[in-house]
Parts: C-alpha cells; structure tokens; sequence
C-alpha cells in the first residue's frame, strides 16, 4: 500500500532549510553594524560634555583671519553611510576649510587622471619635513612629496582640468560643494589674509615649475588654492564630506555620485599615512581611521563603510592640528569599537 505523506512535514524541512541559510546572514548583518542610534548620541554627548571645557591649544596666528576667529567654536558630526546626521554643540558656526580641502581635491585629481597620475606626477609618500617645507622640494628634486602637504597640494591644483583658472577654481569648488552635499562658498575675508601672505607657496611653486612638477601657471596655481583653503565650512558640511568617502564616493545625504569607489580606495591610504602633518603616525596609530586635519580648527575622519565624522574647534597643538577635534574623534572610535584594526577572535 502506497503511503502518502501529508500534513507539516515538507514545511518543516523547508523551514529549517531556510534558517540554515537565513540565521548566518541574519547574524553577519548584525554583526556588520552594531552601531546604534542611542550608541551614536550616546558616544557624540560624552565626548562633548568631556572635551568642551578644555583650554589647550590656541589659534593659527601666522593667518591673521585664523587668529580672530572665535575659539569657543565647538561642534561634533557623524554621518552614516546611509545618510544618518548626528551632532552636538556648534554646527553652524563657519571656519576656513583650510587644509582638509587637500584630501578632496587629491580625490578630484584620481578622478579625473587615474591613481598612477598622481603617483608619477606629485607622489605619494609622506616627506618626513613640515607641511610646507622647501627642503622636501629641493632634496627630492619635486618627486615623492605628497597631496596632503602644501607642494604636493598647490600640483595636485595645477592638476585639475579646466582651460584657465577661473574654469579651475568653479571645478574645485563645485566638486568641494558635492562632497558637502551643498553650495560652499569663499571666506573672502581669509582668502584676501592669505593671498596678501603667500610668498612662500608661490616660491614651492616655482621651484617645482623649475624640476618640471608644476601642471600650470605657478602663479595662478598658488592663487586657486589659496582660494580653496578659504572655502568655508561646518561640521556638519565636514562629515557630510568624509561620509562621502566612507560611502564608496556616494554622498549618502544628496545620493550624487561624487567619486568612484575606486578613487576613494586610492585616497584613503593617503589620508591615513599623511593627514595631520606631523603626527600623522601617531594619529593612526591611536583611531585606526583616514583623516585630514586644517589649521582652521577641522578634523575629518572616515571609517570606510561605515560613517564620516567631523569635528570643528579652532585651538590647535604645535602639529597644527585641533586639539578637541582629535580627542573627541578617538573618543567616539573607541566607545563605538570601530577602530578598522581592532579585529576579535573567532
């Protein structure tokens, strides 16, 4: 007699079938983020509540502008990978981008030429000499400097496409204002203290025209990126930008594509091994994260895949980096065991 099976028992083969397959990736996906909301703002109010009442530091003064520019700024920003804002404190106040503009405007060039361009024509490593050295310039001979120092940055300028440099600066400012996910602008004021100022970048830049590093006018190069140092931002604008980078080059907020993963994947390594003059070492070796510091008072890091975060607050250590915005942002790392190098065992 033939028997014929009927009731559960095909549902119930299907069923632990399934969760054979769906509990592992239930799991890998909770593991792959454990940051919650509460985690997040948790994490963002201590650090604030920790860190507001210190006084160490004290503005860049060799920039008459960074010199007025009220210390007692003081904002904290992460945004997610998938377009999550959160802040604390002062998010509207503006600085100067200074220097953080480099790690963009590095990622603009390895857009538009491919990283082996700007491997061969400005360099990668760090120049073990201060930001804007002219020794690095002269023993080198205008190779193997970096983006992320003032030579390396003033040829990544030359660098971007555009047939004058009026068509070169709305280029960088554009691509600056897409990685913010709005329009910036210029802080003319700054600008004008810096352009007045500028003798010594104008003099890198004539000597990496005379070692065949310079890509366009060296006058015009200094002035466009003089120009760029100015443009002014937030915090919120700040980790706006590096959670573009920490997003494939997608902005998570606007959803344009900025830069293709690609690009970010040759920007990062950069960020990482030169991002805050001369303590960039020790920097990656306390948070794990790609970052760019600005003698404006900003600090963006990126923990690719996951979130940029910013912090604005103008006092600086002798390095030339903000002293609040590196002690919140290793702060945050650590309470949200982020840190891409911390790995627990099997």
């Amino acid at each position: 007699m033939k028997k014929h099976f009927t009731g559960p028992a095909i549902p119930v083969v299907l069923i632990f079938t399934c969760c054979l397959f769906i509990a592992p990736a239930v799991a890998l996906a909770q593991s792959a983020n454990t940051m919650t909301k509460e985690q997040i703002n948790a994490a963002l109010d201590e650090a604030y509540t920790k860190f507001k009442e210190g006084k160490e530091g004290k503005n860049a003064d060799y920039i008459k502008e960074l010199a007025r520019v009220d210390s007692r700024i003081f904002g904290i920003a992460l945004v997610t990978a998938d377009g999550q804002i959160f802040t604390k404190g002062d998010i509207s106040s503006m600085v100067s981008i200074q220097s953080v503009s480099k790690a963009f405007v590095m990622a603009q060039v390895i857009e538009e030429q491919g990283h082996q361009a700007l491997q061969d024509k400005i360099g990668i490593d760090a120049t073990g000499e201060v930001f804007n050295s002219i020794v690095a310039v002269e023993r080198m001979r205008g190779k193997e400097i970096n983006p992320l120092v003032n030579p390396g940055a003033i040829a990544a300028t030359s660098l971007i496409k555009g047939a004058d440099s009026s068509a070169k600066w709305k280029s960088i400012l554009q691509c600056q204002s897409d990685f913010a996910g709005r329009q910036l602008s210029l802080n003319m004021p700054v600008y004008i203290s810096e352009a007045g100022d500028n003798l010594r970048n104008q003099a890198i830049a004539h000597l990496l025209l005379a070692y065949g590093r310079m890509y366009f006018d060296p006058v015009q190069s200094t002035d466009i990126y003089t120009r760029q140092c100015a443009i002014n931002v937030n915090a919120k604008d700040l980790a706006i930008m590096g959670a573009t980078l920490a997003n494939g080059g997608v902005n998570p907020v606007t959803k344009k594509k900025v830069v293709s993963p690609e690009t970010v994947m040759y920007t990062l390594p950069v960020m990482a091994t030169a991002g805050l003059y001369d303590d960039s070492g020790i920097w990656y070796y306390n948070s794990g994260l790609p970052a760019k510091s600005g003698v404006g008072g900003g600090i963006v890091a990126v923990c690719p895949g996951k979130f940029g975060i910013a912090v604005v607050s103008p006092p600086l250590d002798e390095a030339g980096n903000s002293v609040k915005a590196q002690m919140v942002i290793k702060y945050v790392v650590e309470k949200l065991g982020v840190n891409p190098f911390l790995v627990q065992p099997k």
